[in-house]
């Protein structure tokens, strides 16, 4: 749950930052919005979170 929460917050100023910096539309984000919405209802959903969690899990291992 906390992942699924930081990776919506770090998504969010990312989109934050275009709108903001890049000239990233509302009409955009919206469509991104729902974009991510109607993606997360299909069957590749599950794969989608799984590839997020390993990327998580990479990162998080990592020694700096």
């Amino acid at each position: 749950m906390i992942l699924t929460i930081s990776g919506v917050v770090l998504l969010g100023v990312v989109v934050f930052l275009f709108f903001r910096k890049d000239g990233l539309k509302a009409s955009h984000a919206l469509v991104c919005c729902l974009f991510g919405f109607y993606l997360a209802g299909t069957a590749i959903a599950p794969g989608i979170k799984a590839g997020g969690a390993s990327l998580a899990s990479l990162l998080g291992g990592l020694k700096f």
